[in-house]
């Protein structure tokens, strides 16, 4: 055991003696008292009685490291002291506590047998003294007796058995949240490296084929093809390091900033130089778009046009951006054969998962005409709805 263990086990001991310290104290000055108006035949305190009141307060130290010496400790110090007959007084308190702190680490069922045994333990201690000194018993009195103690016992396991039930579903709630937070994180990551890989990779696709295509007749084209398939490369891996660094390290990690609507057209114009013709038009008063909502619009077109360029079979696509009232409204339409949605639907899902993530919402699926819509509608306000 190494030294900070030690340390840490003292001043959990420390702790646990907050409520013991100030019981000791009043029970060792009221049992001087207790045998004022007590029948004669009691035996008045002396030092075997403060030693086993103190013996049963000091119990109370034991009770989150080792409930099962408390509970033993002090049922044989209260019992002890009231088989050699010493006066009713402060001892008895303890027992509530001790009752209290088995309820609140114990299951009902293990807590109830637990503080029975103590409470049998009590009131045999009691019937033994009584044998012992020839006393004639009221039964009377001796049963209302035992019934006020065991509504003095039934309310400790009560409240104790509600603050434990209160803890566990606390911690249960912690614990959900925990893992629902981890499962956000590990989504927004599996959908964060879906859009920045997946979109490189089919950039990169679509670049070699230009470069293929032109290599013979037009090497300047097929170097510009190649450069553009470096660069994607060099965008994505960036990307995929930091992610990866985040999966690694989640508190230390700084995560990659993602693109706004600043990047649009830097995001287009990779599109065109493989040969795919993309009209743009952006409303020239979004400056004051958030970032948040910027962030979210860019991955939307930016997967939107790697559904293009990986299922469209087209060789053109329009998007429009601009706002209305409160809302920033994207359409990408394409002339293809209506292929935007990928195999298992997944692209689509996360388009819209990042549309719902700021309170907006997310429509696609084949136009009339012909070809694919994706149409999107973003608060401008992340989170006020639409």
């Amino acid at each position: 055991m190494d030294v900070t263990t030690r340390i840490d086990r003292v001043w959990q001991w420390l702790l646990d003696a907050r409520l013991p310290a100030p019981l000791l104290l009043f029970a060792l000055a009221g049992t001087s008292r207790a045998a004022a108006g007590e029948s004669s035949w009691l035996r008045r305190p002396d030092q075997l009685a403060y030693t086993l009141v103190a013996l049963a307060v000091l119990a109370l130290v034991l009770r989150r490291q080792a409930p099962v010496a408390m509970l033993v400790l002090n049922g044989a110090a209260v019992a002890t002291y009231l088989v050699m007959g010493y006066p009713f007084g402060p001892i008895l308190f303890t027992v509530p506590f001790v009752a209290l702190s088995v309820a609140m680490r114990w299951p009902l069922r293990r807590a109830v047998v637990a503080v029975g045994i103590l409470f049998v333990s009590i009131f045999s201690a009691l019937a033994v003294n009584a044998v012992r000194q020839e006393e004639t018993a009221d039964w009377t009195v001796g049963l209302l007796f035992a019934l006020a103690w065991l509504a003095i016992l039934s309310a400790p396991v009560a409240i104790g058995a509600a603050l434990r039930v209160r803890r566990e579903a606390a911690a249960g709630v912690r614990a959900e949240q925990a893992r629902r937070a981890v499962s956000e994180e590990q989504l927004r990551m599996a959908q964060e490296l879906h859009d920045v890989v997946g979109h490189g990779l089919a950039v990169i696709a679509m670049q070699a084929g230009v470069a293929l295509h032109v290599l013979e007749r037009d090497p300047a084209k097929a170097r510009e093809a190649l450069e553009a398939i470096r660069s994607t490369s060099k965008e994505s891996l960036d990307g995929l390091r930091a992610e990866l660094a985040v999966l690694r390290t989640p508190g230390d990690a700084a995560r990659q900033p993602t693109p706004g609507l600043d990047e649009v057209e830097v995001l287009v114009d990779r599109i065109r130089a493989g040969g795919v013709h993309v009209g743009l038009q952006i409303d020239p008063d979004l400056s004051d778009v958030p970032s948040e909502v910027g962030a979210v619009a860019y991955r939307i077109l930016q997967e939107s046009l790697t559904n293009v360029l990986r299922h469209a079979d087209t060789r053109s696509a329009d998007i429009r951006v601009r706002g209305e009232g409160a809302n920033l409204l994207l359409d990408v339409t394409d002339s293809g054969r209506g292929g935007t949605l990928n195999g298992d639907g997944s692209g689509i899902r996360g388009m819209r998962a990042r549309a719902e993530s700021v309170g907006g919402s997310l429509d696609a699926g084949p136009q009339p005409t012909g070809g694919f819509a994706v149409r999107a509608r973003l608060p401008l306000v992340p989170g006020s709805g639409v």
